[in-house]
């Protein structure tokens, strides 16, 4: 029964899962957006939310919450220019949007997640 819970486990135990989702995030910050399948994406939109949000708050625990949970160099960046194009903004920093055409070798639905 899935009383509660909450997510995907993409065939992961709890450790790995954590990291993959952590390196997904630390891509998206880097580059700005990347193609992923829909699944990972609307998964990957809940941690980078949290994570402009953290940076949002523009004080020392909300930076040691990033670096708690990303790179330095993707903290860093949250922090001082990802956060603070966001501050009149309440929530949904970032789209996900579908693409047309299926992955090729296992037609998994794809998608591009990006910030707004």
């Amino acid at each position: 029964m899935r009383h509660l819970a909450r997510g995907k486990k993409f065939g992961l135990k709890r450790g790995p899962r954590r990291a993959f989702m952590r390196i997904l995030v630390n891509n998206l910050v880097s580059h700005g957006k990347i193609t992923t399948t829909e699944t990972r994406a609307k998964e990957i939109r809940k941690f980078a939310e949290r994570m402009v949000t953290y940076g949002k708050q523009k004080n020392l625990a909300g930076l040691r919450l990033l670096l708690q949970h990303l790179p330095k160099s993707a903290a860093y960046k949250v922090y001082n220019e990802i956060a603070p194009r966001y501050a009149e903004r309440k929530g949904g920093y970032t789209r996900i949007i579908k693409q047309a055409k299926p992955r090729v070798h296992d037609a998994s639905k794809m998608a591009t997640i990006q910030f707004v």
